[in-house]
Formats: C-alpha cells, sequence, structure tokens
C-alpha cells in the first residue's frame, strides 16, 4: 500500500470541518478512506462532508466531553462497521496574555479541549483498533508544545501535554499494529487566527525559518503517510512541521 492508497480504511478527522483537519479529511478521501468528520459545528461538518464527498460523513462531537465522544464513536462504528484511522485535529488557541492575568476557567477550557480531548478520542479509538488488530492515530500538537510560546501559556501547555500523551501511548501500543504520533505545526492560516491577537501572529510568523506560514496541504501530505500502512515502524513519536524553527 502507498501513501496515497486507503481504500477500504475508515477514518475519524476530530475538527475534520474545516483548517488542517478538513485538508487531512479531503487527501483521505482521495485515497479511498471512509471518513468521518467530527466537528461541534455540525452544519459546517455536513456541509463540507457533502464537498468531500465519498461516502463522507458528519459527526457531530464534543471532543471534551467524554460520553459525547462515546456516543460519536459509536455513531461511526455503526456507519462505517471499523475504525483504521484517527487523525485529531480539533482544538481551540485562547487568548494571547501574561501567566499572571490569564483567567483561570479559560485555562481549564483550552486544556480541557486540547489535552483531555485528545485523551477521550485515543482512548474511543483504541478498543475498535485493537479489534481491527490495525490502527493509525496522529495527534496535532503544535511547535508551541515544543518551545512555548510567550503569552500563550494555556495553549503550549496543552500542546506539550499531546506530545507526552502520544509517546505514552505509542510506547503501550509498539507490540501491536497500531502506530502513535503526533506532529507540531507552525501556524497556519486557519480560523483559530481569529482567537489570536495580531501582535502575536506577527511574532509567531517571525519565528519561522520559512518566512511563511504553514499550507493546510503541506501538513496534510505529513498526515496522510503516518496515517498509511507503510508506517509500519514509527510509533510513539513527533514530526516537526514547523518550517526550520524547531531546534529539536
Amino acid at each position: 500500500m502507498n501513501t496515497e492508497d486507503f481504500e477500504n480504511r475508515t477514518a475519524v478527522v476530530t475538527g475534520g470541518a474545516q483548517g488542517i483537519g478538513r485538508a487531512v479529511a479531503e487527501r483521505l478521501t482521495k485515497g479511498g478512506a471512509r471518513v468521518a468528520l467530527w466537528d461541534m459545528d455540525e452544519d459546517l461538518a455536513r456541509a463540507a462532508a457533502e464537498e468531500i464527498g465519498g461516502g463522507t460523513i458528519a459527526v457531530r462531537a464534543d471532543v471534551a466531553d467524554w460520553d459525547n465522544v462515546e456516543r460519536a464513536m459509536a455513531e461511526t462504528l455503526d456507519a462505517f462497521g471499523r475504525l483504521d484511522i484517527v487523525v485529531n485535529s480539533a482544538g481551540i488557541a485562547g487568548s494571547n496574555t501574561t501567566v499572571e492575568t490569564y483567567d483561570v476557567a479559560e485555562f481549564h477550557r483550552i486544556v480541557t479541549i486540547n489535552l483531555m480531548g485528545t485523551f477521550h478520542v485515543n482512548r474511543a479509538a483504541v478498543p475498535a483498533m485493537r479489534k481491527a488488530g490495525y490502527g493509525r492515530i496522529v495527534n496535532i500538537a503544535s511547535v508551541a508544545g515544543k518551545e512555548g510560546n510567550p503569552n500563550a501559556c494555556a495553549y503550549s501547555a496543552s500542546k506539550a501535554g499531546v506530545i507526552g500523551f502520544t509517546k505514552s501511548l505509542g510506547k503501550e501500543l509498539a507490540d501491536l499494529d497500531i502506530a502513535v504520533n503526533c506532529v507540531t505545526p507552525a501556524a497556519a492560516r486557519t480560523r483559530i487566527f481569529d482567537q489570536m491577537s495580531q501582535e502575536h501572529i506577527d511574532y509567531m510568523l517571525s519565528k519561522i525559518p520559512r518566512g511563511r506560514f504553514l499550507e493546510t496541504g503541506e501538513a496534510a501530505a505529513m498526515i496522510a503517510w503516518l496515517c498509511s500502512e507503510e508506517n509500519s515502524f514509527t510509533t510513539a513519536s513527533t514530526f516537526d512541521l514547523s518550517g526550520g524553527r524547531a531546534t529539536y
């Protein structure tokens, strides 16, 4: 199987109605996969599913809510019968301010969506993948999780947690044909920018040696390989998408 061959594979892409998630869903669908777009915005997800085609379905899912994730997984398995691939792209950025002024409730909210949401989705996926004897999980972290962005403490901390969680789960499942990896993108110009100050956007751009933001299609290309059968050895690893910013 080459990278673009996903015939007879089924996938869940969280945050799949837009941004990196949608670009990944389009790439997987072109390769023959059936994809469930999990998203809080059900109307947007349905519109995206219709545009993508290829048997793509929309499932309303709040990754921060475990009961909701369980329901979404049951709905997906009812539709597809099995689960082979999960790309966990749902997440939020939050405010840009100092730790001493950061709203406590917002910090909890960001960590709940970005980190607990990753845990919820992975926890729901693993039993189905064990049953199938196969799986590919890709969690979307961030270069901020490696380096820490100033005035983005909640986002940076939550994404660092995603990296650590991915490494832990990948090692747990290393004796199975289930690969668990994450990617650490620099910023891509998606709707997540709407949550950021222009000062913070300018700061992120200034840190990228390539001198531009990541394109969602570039992210999808790397993620597609991580989701492929060809990725048969690498697990519990972090793949850089930072345009040269990351130093490790």
